[in-house]
């Protein structure tokens, strides 16, 4: 079992493991210190109590979903990088893959958490701006070839400011290319029904516009101050009672089809939290991205992004150029500049 001051040897540095901020069945997080001199980072270690339990085909699935997290990241352009989790270095420790991340304040389901406890919400606006970052990082996910498939709060990091969110955990990734069912991926509390329920064939009939559904839920949940839709309260329930039979269980609750995602009460108590002049466009978005079958649902970030900027009023300047991404991420940490942008001043 790995401890506190453990040391872990990656390919650009040694790690001294400070405290445990998170963790799962298959991942645990800790905060560590780097190479000298360097800011501290987010160390994500396969849960090796879990794997001990496991049976040998679980085990090669956490272990192949730890390389392809590391492969995916290691893919992405430094520019690609605005809201998406940096990976900063990577390696093995105790025969199993390890990654070391740039380390964030938070993420979205704690800072939800301590909101409700404090009877706060999150301003409106804050919300679609977090809601149009996510659909950013899912556009480059995406662009490089992949389905994210899930997407929830507690995947989703927060900076110190709360102004920047990146989306982070892609061990659930799959290629776009391969549009073959697959096996259940992602957790059932915030996936759209063709994640949960499997198609007639068998298997789970995925695509980039379940990314979408699952940003739909988010919208709801962040603008509602926390309330999850019914569906997905539902669903997860089910899942944890019954694991996959209790897709069929909620469908023979509801005449043999799958149930509607968004009920008419659900939508007018969204619609409450809207001002009146940002209500039909808000709806707009949210229905769309809510729809059951999969077709219905926007297309592509850019249509998601355009129904944002109708909620905000925004119109975006034509032929703008922001410079930031490739400024900002030219200062990527490699093997090869050792760590300049990590250094602290």
């Amino acid at each position: 079992m790995t401890t506190a001051d453990a040391i872990i040897a990656l390919e650009l540095g040694h790690y001294r493991l400070r405290e445990q901020i998170g963790g799962s069945a298959y991942g645990i997080i800790w905060r560590a210190s780097g190479p000298q001199a360097t800011q501290d980072v987010a160390i994500k270690l396969i849960n090796q109590e879990q794997m001990a339990r496991a049976l040998p085909a679980q085990r090669d699935r956490w272990t192949a979903s730890a390389q392809n997290e590391i492969a995916f990241l290691q893919s992405l352009e430094p520019w690609d990088e605005r809201h998406i989790v940096r990976l900063l270095d990577s390696g093995w420790h105790d025969g199993l893959p390890v990654l070391a991340l740039e380390l964030m304040g938070s993420d979205l389901g704690k800072h939800m958490v301590a909101l409700k406890s404090r009877n706060e919400s999150v301003p409106l606006a804050r919300a679609l701006g977090w809601i149009a970052q996510i659909n950013q990082a899912l556009a480059k996910v995406h662009q490089y070839g992949w389905r994210y498939l899930d997407l929830k709060p507690a995947n989703v990091l927060l900076g110190p400011h709360l102004h920047t969110v990146k989306l982070a955990d892609f061990g659930t990734n799959r290629e776009l290319g391969m549009l073959q069912a697959h096996s259940y991926a992602g957790t059932a509390n915030w996936q759209a029904p063709e994640q949960f329920f499997p198609a007639d064939s068998g298997g789970y009939a995925t695509s980039a516009r379940s990314d979408y559904f699952s940003l739909g839920a988010m919208l709801y949940f962040l603008v509602t101050g926390g309330m999850p839709l019914r569906f997905c309260a539902d669903c997860g329930q089910a899942y944890r009672e019954y694991h996959v039979a209790g897709a069929a269980l909620l469908r023979s609750r509801n005449g043999g089809v799958i149930p509607s995602a968004l009920s008419t009460d659900e939508a007018d108590r969204y619609a409450s939290f809207i001002p009146s002049a940002k209500r039909d466009a808000a709806l707009e978005l949210l229905r769309a991205l809510l729809q059951t079958d999969p077709a219905a649902r926007p297309r592509h970030a850019i249509q998601i992004s355009r129904m944002l900027n109708a909620i905000q009023g925004v119109k975006p300047q034509r032929g703008r150029f922001d410079a930031a991404d490739p400024v900002l991420g030219m200062h990527r940490p490699s093997a090869v500049n050792g760590w300049p942008a990590m250094r602290v001043a």
